[in-house]
Formats: structure tokens, C-alpha cells, sequence
């Protein structure tokens, strides 16, 4: 526990307003803190790391908390460093589509206003109204357009970082076209804030698109052939759909109404390109299957609910359910058979289940409720199901008591020295967010 001598040293590096002595007892959760401190610029955050890393004090890093039930076996350390008020706008040149921004600044509030200019950032987190770009940046977050967007790493051209001894590096730069030395952004991107704190992110844009469309193709039949034959003859063919998600029945009747497994396949474009993707499905497509297209209205009002529909690590009080959300990666359609399995649970654990995987990039999320232990069985199974299909699952939320139970990262990697010799020479003291990472880090 942080002494009473180190807060008052603190308070010379930060105003009292930037303090906040003692969160609640406990925080279901974890990854909480003895104290609570609200750095305001980069000075401020590189202070409070030199300090801590001086004195053999540990930090957990937050931004937005929906990801604070992602990794970590620590209740508290002795610093919570939240990243709440660094927020902003850094640089944003239209003409060159970049952006640079602090880490703390929710996403939406970046979608919204690069709107204004017509653009956007390609990437399609979870509650996008509650994460910060920070945290999308250190879990490597991406959602159902990961297929046409591509990954965080994909949308990252530079970075500015705090290492855990208050020295400022930078990585990448402004540019799309900087291809000088290694690329050490994608050292820190996944990291889970264990090497460093990002505190500026400079992002390549994308022009918002001239339409949008999302079709959705139901299987009332549940026939899987059927639906992996579908998918082969989309994949094959000209189209590119941004993104080609597969909903189980409960996820599809919970946004749709539609309780049958229901492909939801986005495209954006000029009017007549979305339209002819349209007409190339509709021909295409299976006797037993139902096509429904919506507008961009109607797509973003299911993009919304389905960004939401997930647990997030915000609430300061567990649900009455006990709540599990796990990331699946196998080769692409191999997702048929990992929500295949995952159906099997609901009966076999009495949980409920909401699943869904992309066709063309092979990530799935199977999300969980039920009662604890139920839900920590079901957890396992599911990672037994990846294994099955030659991939693997990693638990992006679970109260703390049950990610001591249920190993969240699994298996320890073959090249767990390497990330453990990045570790110990960049934070040889483990002073940033201690465990949070694969194999202990």
C-alpha cells in the first residue's frame, strides 16, 4: 500500500485536484489502486512513472475501464493511473488523412468529429463511446471490420510513449510513408500498457464512404455446409464486404429478431458498387436462405446495438449474472465450428450464449452468462473448442476472482522468453501494470 510519505511527495509533482486517495475496498474487477491520480499532459505522466519506478511503487493504467476485466490477478496496485483527462486532438491534417491524438480521448468522440471532415478512423471497437483510443491501441482491440479494415496495427503510423523510467521515445511518425528502421509500434500495440504508456497515437484515416449497406442473409435451416458453401462462393467472388460476421441464433434474435444463424455482410462504396454487391448476394444465394438489406440507417442502428452488446469492465457492481467474453482466433472458417460448439454450452453448463466470428478473418467472440461457477466451466470449454479447431481463446472479460480460476491468455506461448526479456530490459522493476499480460508479465 502506497505510504502517506509518497503522496505527499506526489502532491509536488501533481495539484491536489489530480489526486484521489483510497477507491473502494475492492473493485470486482481488480486492476484498481491505493491511489487515484489524473495526469493532465505527458510531463505529468512521465513524473508519476519516474517516481514510482524510483521507489518500487506499481501502476495499473486505465483509460475508459471497459476493459478492466482483461487480464491482471492484482486487486490493487499501488497507483491507478487514469488517463480520463488527457484527451484531445493533437494534429489532424485532412489532405494527408492523419491524425494525431492522446491516448485518453474516448473513440467515439474522434468518429464524430472527423465526421465533419468526412472521414474516419478504420477501426470498429466495442462501446465506442466508453473506450479510449489508448486502450483500443494497448489490447490490439478490433471488431467484424477487421476485414476490410484490418487491425489496430494496421491503422497505427506513429506513436509517442512514456517507458516506465519517465523517458519519452518516439515510434513511427506523422507520415503514412515512413518505413526507416524497425517498426516499434507494433511492440506496443497489444501490449496491455505493460511496456509503457502511450500517450499520443498518430492514426491513418479513411474517407467516409459515398454509401453504406448491410445485408442480412438468415439460414433458417441452421444447415452450417450450407452456410460455409455461401461463404467460399463470397470470399471467391469480386465483392469485398467489409465485413462478413456470422451471428449465433441468440445474438441474431437479440439484434435482429431473426432467431436462426444470420450472416451480416456491411458494404460501403459509391451507390452503384454497394448496390451491385447487393444484387450479386441476392443472386447467389442459398434456396432456404432469407435476404434482408437495410439502409445505412438501419445499419448503423444495428452496428450500435451490437457494439453494446458485449460486457465491459465500466460497472462498479457485478450484474446479477456473472458475465464471460472470450476472443477466439482459428483459420477463417473454422468460426463455423467454434459457434457450432459454443452452442452445446447453453445445455451443457445452463448459461446463456451470444456468439458471433467473421467468415474472412477468423476472430470470434463468445460471450457468456450464467452463474459463476457455470460460466467458469463453460470459459474453459470454450478454449477447449479453439484448441479443437487448431487456434486459440483468450478471456477479454472476467471478474477477478474468476481469472484467477480460468487462465486468461492459456497456454504460454513458445516465444514467451522473448516478450519476457522485452519486459524485464524496457520495466525491470515490473512497475507497469504488473501480471496483466501473457505468461505473468
Amino acid at each position: 500500500m502506497i505510504a502517506s510519505e509518497s503522496m505527499s511527495e506526489l502532491k509536488t509533482i501533481l495539484r491536489e485536484d489530480q489526486m484521489l486517495a483510497g477507491e473502494k475496498d475492492s473493485h470486482p474487477f481488480g486492476n484498481s489502486g491505493h491511489l487515484k491520480v489524473y495526469p493532465e499532459s505527458e510531463e505529468d505522466i512521465s513524473a508519476v512513472l519516474e517516481y514510482a519506478n524510483s521507489n518500487g511503487l506499481k501502476i495499473n493504467i486505465m483509460g475508459g475501464g471497459t476493459k478492466r476485466g482483461f487480464g491482471g490477478l492484482n486487486e490493487k496496485a499501488d497507483i491507478l493511473l487514469s488517463l480520463e483527462r488527457f484527451t484531445g486532438i493533437v494534429e489532424h491534417t485532412p489532405g494527408d488523412m492523419t491524425l494525431t491524438v492522446k491516448s485518453g480521448t474516448p473513440f467515439k468522440e474522434l468518429q464524430d468529429y472527423l465526421a465533419k471532415h468526412n472521414q474516419k478512423i478504420s477501426l470498429d471497437p466495442f462501446w465506442p463511446e466508453r473506450c479510449t483510443i489508448g486502450g483500443v491501441i494497448a489490447a490490439n482491440e478490433s471488431g467484424p471490420k477487421r476485414l476490410g479494415y484490418g487491425s489496430a496495427r494496421d491503422a497505427v503510423i506513429g506513436l509517442r510513449t512514456v517507458y516506465p523510467d519517465g523517458k519519452v521515445i518516439r515510434s513511427g511518425g506523422r507520415v503514412v510513408k515512413n518505413v526507416a528502421g524497425y517498426d516499434m509500434n507494433k511492440l506496443f500495440i497489444g501490449s496491455m500498457g505493460t511496456l509503457g504508456v502511450v500517450t499520443e497515437i498518430t492514426l491513418k484515416l479513411r474517407p467516409l464512404p459515398k454509401s453504406e449497406s448491410l445485408v442480412l442473409v438468415s439460414f433458417p435451416q441452421g444447415n452450417l455446409k450450407e452456410i460455409r458453401t455461401f461463404a467460399v462462393k463470397v470470399l471467391d467472388s469480386m465483392i469485398e464486404p467489409v465485413t462478413m460476421e456470422l451471428l449465433n441464433p441468440a445474438l441474431s434474435d437479440k439484434l435482429t429478431g431473426i432467431n436462426f444463424y444470420t450472416l451480416a455482410m456491411s458494404f460501403e462504396d459509391v451507390e452503384s458498387s454497394v448496390q451491385y454487391q447487393e444484387e450479386f448476394i441476392q443472386n447467389i444465394l442459398p434456396e432456404n436462405a432469407k435476404l434482408t438489406v437495410n439502409s445505412k440507417e438501419e445499419a448503423d442502428f444495428f452496428w450500435k446495438r451490437f457494439y453494446q452488446h458485449s460486457p465491459n469492465g465500466t460497472a462498479e457492481e457485478l450484474p446479477a449474472e456473472t458475465e464471460a467474453c472470450l476472443k477466439v482466433g482459428t483459420v477463417n472458417l473454422n468460426v463455423l465450428h467454434v459457434l457450432k460448439e459454443s452452442e452445446l454450452l447453453k445445455d451443457m453448463f445452463n448459461v446463456t450464449v451470444e456468439s458471433h466470428g467473421g467468415l474472412g478473418h477468423g476472430l470470434s467472440q463468445v460471450s457468456i452468462r450464467g452463474a459463476a461457477d457455470d460460466v467458469a466451466s463453460a470459459a474453459k470449454k470454450v478454449r477447449e473448442i479453439a484448441e479443437k479447431a487448431g487456434g486459440h481463446a483468450i478471456v477479454k472479460h472476467l471478474p477477478l476472482e474468476l481469472r484467477k480460476e480460468v487462465n486468461v491468455w492459456g497456454r504460454n506461448p513458445s516465444y514467451l522468453f522473448l516478450l519476457q526479456g522485452i519486459k524485464t530490459k524496457v520495466d525491470p522493476h515490473k512497475t507497469l501494470n504488473p501480471n496483466r499480460f501473457v505468461g505473468g508479465i
